[in-house]
C-alpha cells in the first residue's frame, strides 16, 4: 500500500511541475493563446532592426506586439501590429520606430490621433516615421553632408 501512495504523490508532483513549466513558457514567452485584440498594418521605409514580437506602446504603456514583418512590392516594410482590445486608434494616428534603452531594443510608438474616426480591425495606419540610423547620421556629419 505504501508503494502505491508514493507513486501517486510522485505523479501529482510531476503533473504540478509540468503545469508550472507550461505557465512560465506562456507568460515569459509572451504568447497569446487565444489571440485577443485586433490587428492593424503600417508601412515603413526602414524598420532597422525591429523584430517580430517587439512591443507596441502608447504613452509609454505596452498595448500590443509586432505580429509579423513582411516586405512589400514597393521595397517597404509592412508591419502587422496586434493591439489590445481597449486601444482605439484614429485614422490620423502616427506609428514611429523608436529605440529603448542603452542596448537599443526597438519598439513601435503609437500616437492615437484625434480625428474621431477609428481605424477598424485590419485597417492601416497611414502616417509612419521610420527608424533613425545613427551610423548614417554620423557618417553624414563626418563627411560634411549635414
Amino acid at each position: 500500500m505504501k508503494r502505491g501512495s508514493l507513486e501517486l504523490v510522485v505523479g501529482v508532483f510531476v503533473l504540478a511541475g509540468l503545469a508550472c513549466l507550461a505557465y512560465l513558457a506562456v507568460h515569459l514567452g509572451k504568447l497569446e493563446l487565444f489571440g485577443g485584440g485586433y490587428r492593424v498594418v503600417a508601412d515603413f521605409d526602414n524598420i532597422s532592426g525591429l523584430k517580430p514580437g517587439a512591443a507596441v506602446e502608447v504613452a509609454g504603456v505596452e498595448v500590443g506586439r509586432v505580429e509579423a514583418i513582411q516586405l512589400t512590392t514597393g521595397d517597404r516594410a509592412k508591419l502587422v501590429l496586434r493591439l489590445s482590445p481597449g486601444v482605439k486608434l484614429n485614422d490620423d494616428a502616427i506609428a514611429s520606430i523608436r529605440t529603448k534603452g542603452i542596448i537599443g531594443d526597438k519598439f513601435v510608438k503609437l500616437s492615437t490621433g484625434s480625428s474621431g474616426k477609428a481605424i477598424p480591425n485590419g485597417g492601416k495606419i497611414r502616417d509612419t516615421e521610420s527608424a533613425v540610423e545613427w551610423e548614417e547620421l554620423i557618417s553624414k556629419y563626418i563627411h560634411g553632408k549635414v
